[in-house]
């Protein structure tokens, strides 16, 4: 049976209560001393029944498709605030993974990637290795439009884009960026910061924060959520 997502959240939420961490320490508490003659109606009385397994699993798959919906949701919010009055979409990007599409936007004046996080400055390595995928394939893409990375906050993004990271760091995780880096630049640059200092006005990084107040006080997108969307063709 296929439980609607209200279901879902209602099954749930009578299990957990309004505090899951005092619903666990209540039953750790009762279950000591509980045998096996006993298990069953110790977890019927708990409210643990396998349709609550079940609906905890449906509510996981569900989560699994908010980072999507909320890019999806925040490229369309974002249009009207970037299209200039003679400025056409060609394309958009909504979805995660390889949609064919090299950029989340195109119009006929602009390439534009978007990435909806907030950044909280510490060792965040696999966001600065899509912010710099973006912002090298953005960079290295052949066309006479203007190029935009569009971020939640740009202060983070640009301390690590003119920072010493290294870039056989940056690139170790993505075999396809990587390849194409080595082809482009060799052994050229040695840090992020070497290679922004030379490419740095080829992208124009703009904060969408002012557009997209619902997102700006929260972390949007976890890392691994994020790394799996990522497009690299």
């Amino acid at each position: 049976m296929t439980l609607s997502p209200a279901e879902v959240v209602s099954r749930v939420a009578a299990f957990t209560g309004n505090d899951l961490t005092r619903t666990l320490g209540t039953i750790e508490a009762s279950v000591r001393g509980v045998g096996v003659a006993e298990c069953a109606a110790f977890i019927e009385d708990a409210g643990a029944g396998r349709e609550v397994l079940a609906a905890a699993a449906e509510m996981k798959r569900l989560a699994g498709q908010i980072n999507v919906t909320i890019h999806a949701l925040g490229i369309l919010l974002c249009l009207p605030h970037v299209l200039e009055p003679d400025e056409r979409v060609e394309y958009v990007s909504l979805g995660a993974g390889n949609t064919g599409r090299r950029f989340d936007l195109e119009t006929n004046l602009r390439v534009a990637e978007f990435k909806f996080i907030r950044w909280r400055g510490g060792p965040e390595a696999i966001r600065q290795n899509s912010i710099f995928k973006d912002y090298f394939l953005l960079a290295d893409h052949a066309t006479s439009k203007r190029k935009f990375l569009y971020l939640l906050g740009t202060d983070h993004a640009l301390a690590f884009l003119k920072g010493g990271r290294a870039l056989k760091s940056v690139l170790s995780r993505n075999e396809k960026v990587r390849s194409i880096f080595s082809e482009r630049f060799g052994e050229r640059y040695r840090t992020v910061g070497d290679y922004f200092s030379d490419h740095g006005t080829a992208v124009a990084i703009e904060d969408v924060s002012p557009w997209l107040s619902e997102l700006a006080e929260d972390l949007i997108e976890e890392p691994l959520a994020e790394e799996m969307a990522d497009r690299t063709d």
